[in-house]
C-alpha cells in the first residue's frame, strides 16, 4: 500500500527507521491517515502569517539548490486545494531555480516559525510562469517595493508539521516593536510625570 509519506520515506529511508527502531511509530501514523496531500484551513492560516520560506529544487543531475524567498507576510498565497503560488521578485538573475525547474519539476518548500517554534515541510512539483498576467497581478503588492518578474505555481503532493525540538526562537523587527510598545508607553509616562513632579 502507498502512503503520502512515501514522497520521503523512501525504501532506504525506511531500511533506516528499520535498523534504528524509528518505523513502527512511522507505521502507525501512516497507518492513521499520514501526512496531508491537499491544503487544509490550518495550512492556509499558517502561510497567511509567513513572510519567509526555503525554496528547494535540484537539477536533472540530483544536484540540489535551496534559495530564500521573502515577501510581505502571505506572498505564498493558495490557489486552490492543491496548488500554491507565490511571485518571484527580481534578484541576482543567476535563475538556478528557474534552470532546474526546466530539467526538473520537482521541488520542496520549506518554512519555518521561529517566534512559535514551528515548521512545516512540503513536497510537489513547480512550474515557472512568465506570461500570465491575471496571475502575475494577483499576486502581487503594490506596497512591496520589489519588480515582479515571473510566478511560481507550486502543486502539493504532501506535507507535514515537524516537531519543535531545537528550533531557537528568533524574532523580526515587528515582533520586537509589539512585546516592547507597551514598555516604552509605560517610560513615556513616567518621564512625564518625572517632568511634572520638578
Amino acid at each position: 500500500m502507498k502512503y503520502t509519506s512515501d514522497i520521503a520515506f523512501t525504501p532506504a529511508v525506511k531500511a533506516l527507521q528499520e535498523k534504528y527502531r524509528s518505523r513502527s511509530g512511522y507505521a502507525r501514523m501512516e497507518q492513521s491517515g499520514g501526512w496531508q496531500s491537499q491544503i487544509t484551513p490550518q495550512l492556509e492560516h499558517f502561510l497567511s502569517s509567513m513572510d519567509s520560506f526555503y525554496f528547494g529544487t535540484a537539477n536533472d543531475e540530483g544536484q540540489p539548490y535551496i534559495q530564500h524567498r521573502g515577501g510581505p507576510k502571505g506572498f505564498l498565497k493558495v490557489l486552490d486545494h492543491k496548488r500554491l503560488a507565490f511571485a518571484d521578485f527580481s534578484g541576482n538573475r543567476q535563475y538556478i531555480s528557474t534552470g532546474n525547474l526546466n530539467e526538473n519539476n520537482k521541488a520542496f518548500i520549506f518554512l519555518m516559525d521561529y517566534p512559535n517554534q514551528s515548521r512545516i515541510k512540503i513536497w510537489g512539483t513547480s512550474e515557472v510562469i512568465f506570461d500570465d498576467k491575471e496571475l502575475l497581478e494577483s499576486l502581487s503588492d503594490p506596497s512591496y517595493g520589489a519588480r515582479l518578474e515571473r510566478a511560481i505555481i507550486f502543486t502539493v503532493e504532501a506535507w507535514d508539521v515537524n516537531c519543535p525540538q531545537h528550533i531557537q526562537q528568533r524574532f523580526t523587527v515587528e515582533d520586537i516593536d509589539k512585546l516592547t510598545a507597551p514598555l516604552h508607553k509605560k517610560i513615556k509616562e513616567l518621564e512625564e510625570q518625572l517632568g511634572q513632579d520638578q
